[in-house]
């Protein structure tokens, strides 16, 4: 792997971060494209060398990536979809790209970048080839395994979470006594949980994560860290169902750790073929 120089478009949150930091371990070349009012500082100090442009500079995304000599690129951390409603005025390759689009939801738009910078030589590699410790296993990773409401909760959010991933809306729903308190859309899982716990008035909630029907890892891969647990015992949500072998869980250890703290049940099941 020596001799190759990686690129990082990152997004929000610790994933992006960790790749970096696994990628200077093992070291790796990597250079990180930063998106503006989504990515952290953190990462200049983990990338060989780091660049920042917005989510409507696409023509120079490409340019930094020739001009750098990337061969691969890792798409990690999410970039809030509600962002394609924001001022910013496109650059000529992303309008060109958006007014080729029958739909902008995820796999429609990130698809169509994957396939624009595969056009000019560059591949789109595995977003969680450098985490695959990282993935979810299969069964509970917590000391406490799911109780027989979470159980038929869960598999009833999976049901769900499988059905919502041909539309391509959000990933994750959650479950309150066996019915569907909310679906997750632009807003995120944090703001989806803190909904449904205000429509659940005091109800204990189960959260699902499903990570679709596609078979690759390149993008829009399902994540869960800290943030997820501390969200989830504000919110009074017992439970965390995801797809095994499908699932980041951000520095996983501390995780499951702070899991434990607050009797939350994570566990991971069977993905959706």
């Amino acid at each position: 792997m020596s001799g190759k120089v990686y690129g990082v478009i990152a997004g929000n949150g610790r994933f992006p971060v960790l790749v970096l930091e696994e990628a200077r371990r093992q070291g790796l070349d990597v250079v990180a494209i930063g998106i503006k009012g989504e990515a952290s500082d953190a990462i200049e100090s983990v990338a060989t060398r780091t660049h920042w442009i917005t989510i409507a500079e696409l023509g120079r995304l490409i340019d930094i990536l020739k001009q750098e000599h990337v061969e691969e690129v890792m798409l990690a951390g999410q970039v809030k979809h509600v962002s394609i409603f924001s001022s910013l005025r496109p650059d000529w390759k992303l309008l060109k790209l958006l007014t080729s689009l029958k739909e902008k939801n995820t796999e429609a738009l990130i698809g169509g970048v994957v396939k624009l910078l595969e056009g000019e030589g560059i591949r789109v590699v595995d977003s969680t080839v450098l985490l695959k410790r990282l993935l979810a296993d299969l069964g509970p990773m917590t000391r406490r395994k799911p109780s027989k409401d979470e159980e038929a909760e869960a598999a009833y959010g999976r049901s769900i979470a499988a059905a919502l991933s041909g539309f391509d809306i959000g990933q994750s729903v959650v479950i309150s006594e066996r019915a569907c308190v909310a679906l997750e859309a632009m807003e995120g899982t944090d703001a989806m949980l803190r909904r449904a716990a205000s429509l659940a008035t005091g109800r204990r909630l189960t959260l699902v994560k499903g990570s679709g029907r596609r078979r690759h890892m390149l993008f829009d891969v399902p994540v869960a860290g800290l943030e997820t647990i501390a969200v989830m015992q504000q919110t009074g949500t017992t439970m965390l169902a995801v797809d095994a072998g499908r699932t980041l869980l951000l520095d996983r250890e501390q995780m499951l750790g702070a899991a434990d703290a607050a009797g939350i049940c994570v566990a991971g099941y069977p993905p959706h073929e």
